[in-house]
């Protein structure tokens, strides 16, 4: 089988073809072309003419989240509907029959209320970056779509895995030094999607007859973020060390954050804090599996195991 997909060379991609190399054939599109290995073909956005011949089409590439609210709202739509219009528009006029397009359960909300977020929420995204990958979603399911077609919207909760970027790292950083966790008052619940999971569900998809439509990809337990520091600091041969300052006090902090451009802002106070937990009943209902292969706990302990090489 032949694939395309794009933003390659990002996080996503880079582990996507580790896994799928010798089982596909897998050309790129990217910024840049540079040499990939399991990578047979490496195009710009800028090279469309010459986009290979594929069966299916993985649309990988988007602007992520701003932790730090520097980019502007309309650099989201620039990237993540203008890149999925250029893309989805070749799928319909070429010869592939699956599109394959990974948005983000931030398409749907910012905020998950006590059940867990389904693909039957109504979708009110409050960010600019949920906002454009909900655009690009509709921009997908308002096209017609030719006979022999179709097409699958994944939208998967934080992935992590090796070569993982963002909030997981920073933790993990300041575990490492030995620098106290100062948000022990805040109990929470969040879902993760480890990478093999999310290959695995991908690989189902391609070898499988499964229905097309959206679906939530997450791990099959959330995980408190206070549970996250303590096998940090397993990880690391580490004592944890959790303090319990007072929520007004670390809110205070994180505002004066948001002025100063400090670590710990409210955005990011918020993402460490808050409870996100995603329903994945639907994915394995259509793949009939009652348990995806990697537990949340064995997915993390493979990621910090990377971040521990990382750091030497």
């Amino acid at each position: 089988m032949n694939l395309l997909i794009s933003g390659i060379h990002g996080f996503v991609g880079t582990n996507l073809v580790g896994s799928f190399a010798g089982s596909f054939r897998i050309s790129g599109i990217d910024i840049g072309t540079e040499w990939q290995e399991g990578v047979t073909s490496m195009y710009t956005w800028d090279q469309q003419e010459n986009w290979p011949a594929v069966e299916v089409i993985i649309h990988l590439a988007g602007k992520a989240h701003d932790m730090g609210k520097t980019a502007r709202a309309d650099e989201y739509f620039e990237v993540n509907l203008g890149l999925t219009r250029k893309i989805f528009d070749h799928f319909l006029s070429s010869g592939a029959t699956t599109f394959i397009f990974f948005s983000s359960v931030k398409a749907v909300t910012d905020t998950v209320a006590e059940a867990a977020l389904t693909e039957d929420a109504i979708a009110a995204p409050a960010t600019p970056y949920g906002q454009s990958k909900h655009a690009a979603e509709r921009y997908i399911l308002d096209r017609p779509l030719p006979a022999g077609k179709k097409v699958y919207i994944l939208r998967p909760c934080m992935i992590h895995g090796p070569g993982n970027k963002g909030n997981l790292n920073l933790l993990f950083t300041l575990v490492s030094k030995g620098i106290p966790y100062p948000l022990g008052a805040f109990e929470n619940r969040r879902s993760f999607t480890s990478i093999g999971n999310l290959a695995w569900i991908l690989r189902q998809i391609l070898e499988q007859d499964i229905a097309p439509g959206i679906y939530h990809i997450a791990d099959d337990e959330p995980l408190p973020t206070n549970t996250l520091i303590h096998m940090m600091a397993e990880c690391l041969g580490r004592k944890e060390r959790i303090w319990n300052i007072p929520k007004p006090w670390i809110r205070g902090l994180a505002r004066t954050g948001d002025v100063l451009h400090l670590t710990l802002n409210s955005e990011r106070l918020k993402k460490l804090t808050e409870s996100y937990v995603v329903s994945n009943d639907k994915i394995k209902a259509a793949l009939g599996v009652e348990k995806l292969p990697i537990t949340a706990i064995d997915g993390m302990r493979l990621t910090l195991e990377n971040l521990k090489t990382d750091l030497r």
